[in-house]
């Protein structure tokens, strides 16, 4: 059995990362967490009222929670 890798998720703008990334692009100096839940796609942010409640401006990939430790 194959385990699929949990990508990483920023802890500052919850933004879900590529595989192999472990860096924000958007915040290189944020921490960075595989312990995350929830998991939504924004492709219009100005139009979304859940990336105005996770304060989001650019579409992409988002965790709802992002655990830091």
């Amino acid at each position: 059995m194959i385990m699929a890798k949990i990508p990483f998720a920023c802890g500052e703008c919850h933004l879900i990362l590529n595989d192999e990334v472990d860096q924000c692009p958007r915040h290189p100096s944020a921490q960075v967490s595989t312990e995350w839940t929830g998991y939504v796609i924004i492709m219009q942010p100005e139009r979304s009222e859940i990336a105005k409640r996770l304060m989001v401006e650019q579409p992409g990939k988002y965790a709802l929670k992002v655990s830091i430790r």
